[in-house]
């Protein structure tokens, strides 16, 4: 069995919820219908974890030929953007999903209202006017017996009263909320009487100043999915402690149809990485990263941006697979399918990162051939290019070693290497500034070697990309390494941040051939012996290193044998 991931013979990841709808399917629950829903608040950008649940979501749905709907669950107006709509929209269909409808659970706003009077008059709610302080503290904890509010059986009339003029702005935030009248004494907290409405007088990005009187996330959302017609409801596992407010809540509500059933499925999670919202946007606060689409963070925007290929993404998200318990997947994993994807697709280009001039010392002044190179080894559609050579160029200045160490095969005095797709050259000096620096190397080309084998059979040891001085083009590039130093940020030290990499970015001005100034905004090309690069898509002349070319996985599962 390989240990590659993606291989022929690797098995089909384990996706329980799958079998499960399979299983609603073949007993005719629902009536074999397969309705689910991916719904983010839009309170900030989605993030890598995300990228699971909607391909669970949406990949559920495809599976069995049912429909998911994005559904924006709106209830807090106080961190809610109509920004953060549309990016995660945009997310969502970058991911090559397009959503069954765009709905809001502000578009439930007065049936949820009118099903919490339903359970005010059927003795299932109540309004409360004590603080929250309070209210927590009487609920107990785990071994600890909760404590009824004064204001539980208040009459039924006196609560609908209260419950609307709470809805008609009378009262201030805070002075008062409508509870579900359930169990104090249950063992799960969940169920202690759960708040399902509190006031709050802000704008709201889609009602305006309508409302004043918002519903918790636990009352809409069981309830949005019901008045939607979701069968299959999958949530992280972090909702498994909810799921018996969930029933309770539909159970005492009078649904238009079936009842949906909640299912939990394990998060994704990856070393080197923290995906709190909260805690990302300590990064960008604090200056440390530049903003939501830096990419260094683990946002969709950013790796869009850093050139992760949305295909990539889900495969990688398919091979993990769906399980019930959590665990945390190595990030070189999910770059070993970027590499995989990019190295099918992605156009090649020599560019210099460090560059140092070499002169060849016997080519003809004034001279310049035409080098034919592929543009993609993997793929022979894509063709080829001219790339001119002249007796001047660039190379990586750590392709010269003035003093050589054991095993270096590339230039140093008196070794030959082959420039790519042109011609054996032989290092004879070099030249340095008043610092010692190496300015200038210094070399003779064998006219008999062009496109890079010598008639007479010797062989060199080494291979080296160039770029033409007379034809090269500036380009500046972002050099990344993980944005956190430790696999599991902040477990040494209970905050991620003493983890974070003193270094994670390095800009550095380089030179490349003519034709890399034709990549289109965000394309991802390989800078041949450097790694893939991500154009970027406002800045002309920057490229983002979107991931080496070595395979970091294999050495991950050697070590881990």
């Amino acid at each position: 069995m390989s240990d590659t991931p993606n291989s022929p013979d690797t098995p089909a990841a384990a996706n329980f919820v799958r079998d499960s709808v399979r299983a609603d399917n073949e007993q005719g629950t629902f009536g074999g219908r397969v309705q689910t829903r991916f719904p983010p608040e839009p309170n900030g950008y989605l993030h890598i974890g995300h990228a699971k649940a909607i391909c669970v979501d949406f990949g559920i749905a495809e599976d069995f030929s049912g429909v998911c709907k994005l559904r924006f669950d709106d209830t807090n107006p106080v961190t809610e953007e109509t920004e953060y709509v549309d990016a995660i929209i945009d997310d969502v269909r970058w991911l090559g999903f397009e959503p069954g409808d765009v709905v809001y659970a502000s578009d439930y706003f007065e049936t949820l209202y009118t099903w919490a009077e339903h359970l005010i008059t059927t003795g299932f709610a109540y309004v409360d006017d004590q603080d929250g302080d309070t209210i927590s503290a009487q609920r107990g904890g785990y071994g600890k017996p909760g404590v009824e509010s004064p204001h539980r059986d208040r009459p039924t009339a006196e609560n609908l009263d209260l419950f609307r003029r709470m809805r008609a702005g009378e009262f201030a935030d805070g002075s008062h909320v409508l509870r579900a009248k359930a169990d104090m004494q249950h063992d799960n907290m969940q169920l202690r009487d759960p708040i399902m409405y509190r006031i709050r007088h802000e704008h709201h990005h889609r009602t305006g100043d309508d409302w004043v009187l918002y519903p918790t996330y636990d009352w809409a959302h069981g309830q949005s999915d019901a008045i939607e017609g979701v069968t299959h409801s999958i949530c992280t596992l972090e909702f498994d402690s909810h799921r018996a407010l969930y029933d309770w809540y539909l159970e005492h509500s009078p649904l238009p149809g079936d009842q949906p059933r909640q299912t939990e499925f394990a998060r994704l999670e990856l070393s080197y990485t923290v995906t709190s919202k909260r805690k990302l946007l300590q990064l960008i606060n604090d200056g440390v990263v530049d903003g939501w689409d830096d990419p260094r963070l683990p946002t969709l925007r950013a790796l869009r941006r850093r050139g992760y290929p949305a295909t990539a993404i889900r495969a990688f998200c398919d091979f993990i697979g769906v399980a019930k318990t959590n665990s945390r997947h190595q990030i070189e994993m999910l770059e070993w399918f970027v590499r995989n994807e990019l190295n099918r697709t992605a156009l090649r280009r020599m560019a210099v990162l460090r560059p140092v001039k070499l002169v060849i010392t016997n080519w003809p002044t004034g001279h310049s051939e035409s080098i034919t190179l592929q543009n993609n080894p993997e793929n022979a559609d894509d063709g080829s290019r001219e790339v001119e050579f002249t007796g001047e160029v660039w190379i990586e200045s750590d392709d010269f070693k003035a003093e050589a160490p054991p095993k270096y095969f590339r230039l140093t005095p008196g070794a030959e290497v082959r420039l790519r797709g042109a011609y054996y050259v032989k290092c004879t000096g070099y030249n340095t500034d008043a610092d010692g620096n190496v300015t200038e190397v210094l070399a003779t080309y064998d006219p008999e070697t062009r496109g890079g084998s010598a008639p007479d059979g010797r062989k060199v040891k080494a291979t080296i990309h160039w770029v033409s001085t007379a034809h090269a083009i500036d380009i500046t590039a972002a050099l990344y390494e993980r944005l956190f130093a430790a696999e599991v940020p902040g477990e040494r030290t209970g905050d991620p941040f003493d983890d974070l990499h003193p270094n994670s970015r390095e800009i550095v001005q380089g030179k490349a051939e003519a034709a890399l100034a034709e990549a289109a905004p965000g394309q991802v090309v390989q800078f041949e012996r450097l790694g893939y690069f991500a154009h970027d898509h406002d800045q002309p002349a920057l490229f983002h290193r979107t991931v080496g070319l070595k395979d970091e996985w294999a050495n991950v599962q050697k070590r881990g044998k």
